[in-house]
């Protein structure tokens, strides 16, 4: 329990405590910071973290994943230390006047790291929620989620879209958000209950940071320039045709964004109507998009893909940024056992998170 690992490593007790789900995203990819509509929904799976102020300016951090404590000051910059994130989000608590100086903080994790299921969005919309609530605070989970993506885009320097701070600030384990990234309006959509979205890990890790997630945002921002705005997704078919004077790269880069957003504002219909069978058609579309137009897919997560949709699921994509991590695949659930027993047989790295 939370409370207990804070007062065994600090030897105090903690003044709050809070839960944050991780998140998987059913269909919508790279279209969050392209104007475009995405459909996560949370997970059981997630981070617990437990925090007491401090009167200086350190912060001191625990972590049930790492040794030894991360010791930390409010004015440190960005260190590529797995502390950065919790760091960030304190100084912009600080910044934002929800706290005055550092904490001690403790972290417990059943999130799998390099899985693409948003651990980082996790851990900074939970502390930067602790914050507000310490502060007594009126800010809603929608403002956490913009601050939190802050923290990420000005602190970490990942150049991210809003929808997994979103999805892991609002969105509950058996519900999908169908958040509109360009006005962050949004509805909440039950998941059927006879079936069930597998997050599998490739066994393929990678950092989001490490490179190749900002090379395709970059590509992104010169189809924004070409366009004279911010939204690929939502333009029409004869400006994304006119866009092939930019190139072939640019121009399927621009599809993917384009067809990606027409999926998913399909998906949450099919969704809402219990058509599993068009959303797995969906979901497979999605990802030859991704690994074709896109290209963000590797050898292991098509090859995962591809047993998965044999064995019998309705439909499966590569989930998250890309370059390895998770896939999610439709099942129906009295398939979930034999088809997953089957598909670990066949891709031994793989192995299940949720």
């Amino acid at each position: 329990m939370i409370t207990h690992y804070f007062e065994d490593k600090f030897g105090h007790a903690a003044q709050i405590s809070g839960f944050t789900p991780g998140r998987v995203n059913l269909i919508g990819e790279h279209t969050d910071y392209n104007g475009g509509m995405v459909l996560p929904t949370a997970l059981e799976l997630g981070i617990t973290v437990a925090m007491s102020p401090r009167k200086d300016s350190t912060i001191q951090i625990r972590s049930d994943k790492f040794e030894g404590v991360a010791q930390r000051d409010v004015a440190d910059s960005a260190q590529e230390h797995w502390s950065d994130y919790i760091t960030g989000s304190i100084a912009l608590a600080n910044t934002e006047g929800l706290m005055q100086g550092g904490a001690d903080i403790a972290v417990e994790t059943t999130l799998p790291f390099g899985a693409g299921i948003s651990s980082s969005a996790a851990i900074t919309v939970c502390v930067l929620k602790l914050a507000r609530d310490m502060a007594g605070s009126k800010l809603s989970d929608q403002d956490i989620a913009v601050m939190a993506r802050r923290v990420e885009n000005e602190y970490i320097g990942m150049p991210c879209g809003i929808m997994d701070q979103m999805a892991v600030a609002i969105a509950h384990p058996g519900q999908a958000l169908a958040l509109h990234t360009d006005t962050l309006d949004y509805d909440l959509v039950d998941l059927p209950g006879d079936h069930h979205m597998a997050v599998i890990h490739s066994g393929v890790y990678r950092a989001l940071n490490e490179g190749r997630y900002k090379i395709r945002k970059e590509e992104c921002d010169e189809i924004k320039a070409a366009l004279g705005h911010d939204n690929i997704c939502q333009i029409s078919d004869s400006e994304l045709e006119a866009l092939r004077s930019l190139g072939d790269t640019l121009y399927r880069r621009a599809r993917h964004c384009v067809t990606d957003h027409r999926r998913t504002v399909d998906a949450v219909t099919c969704l809402r109507n219990h058509e599993m069978e068009k959303l797995g058609e969906l979901m497979n579309e999605s990802h030859i998009s991704m690994r074709d137009d896109f290209e963000i897919t590797v050898p292991k997560v098509d090859k995962l893909v591809s047993d998965a949709l044999t064995l019998g699921a309705l439909g499966a994509r590569q989930t998250g940024g890309g370059f390895g991590g998770c896939i999610v695949a439709c099942v129906p659930k009295d398939k979930v056992e034999n088809w997953s027993a089957e598909l670990f047989a066949q891709n031994p790295d793989a192995f299940w998170v949720a």
